[in-house]
């Protein structure tokens, strides 16, 4: 069985960089098994179609406009899904659904698609996620962790672990 854990979002736009935080948290903290992918998909929209080949269990994390309160934490499957990404975010939401409806025109849609999701308080520009969802981050990774513990592919903890929260963001070409 192959499993891909699919983060999505725009790391320059405050909550909207939740997808992206939340796998490299998952790659800094633990080591999965064979078979599983953990991928910072960005805003790379239809570019990621070449990932979904051959796997059988997908699991994309992403801010959900789900009008609820900020921080609350979501999981999708099924019916849900579709709806979800279609009330849109940001650009990269419109991506991920076309992204999906080409994967299942091509044969290449997964058996068992999930979304793990947080409600976003804000996705203006900034480079730290507001607190509410900053919050929730810890939660959304146990569920992230149990889901995909009940597909029998647990993780185990990294050793000599660095939370990727530590570092801090550069951009070399500002540095004044």
């Amino acid at each position: 069985m192959r499993a891909l854990i699919l983060g999505l979002g725009n790391a320059l736009m405050t909550d909207d960089a939740l997808g992206v935080l939340a796998v490299e948290e998952l790659q800094s903290r633990y080591r999965f098994p064979a078979g599983v992918r953990v991928v910072d998909g960005g805003t790379l929209g239809l570019d990621l179609l070449p990932l979904l080949e051959g796997v059988d269990r997908l699991l994309l994390v992403d801010a959900l406009q789900m009008g609820a309160k900020p921080g609350a934490v979501f999981r999708l499957a099924g019916e849900e899904v579709p709806r979800a990404l279609a009330s849109k975010l940001s650009v990269h939401q419109m991506g991920a659904q076309d992204l999906l409806a080409l994967a299942e025109l091509r044969g290449h849609l997964p058996g068992e698609l999930v979304v793990w999701g947080v409600q976003p308080r804000s996705v203006e520009v900034g480079l730290k996620l507001t607190p509410p969802v900053a919050a929730a981050l810890d939660s959304l990774l146990e569920g992230i962790l149990g889901e995909v513990a009940g597909w029998g592919l647990a993780p185990r903890p990294a050793t000599g672990r660095r939370s990727s929260r530590d570092r801090s963001v550069r951009f070399p070409f500002f540095a004044g």
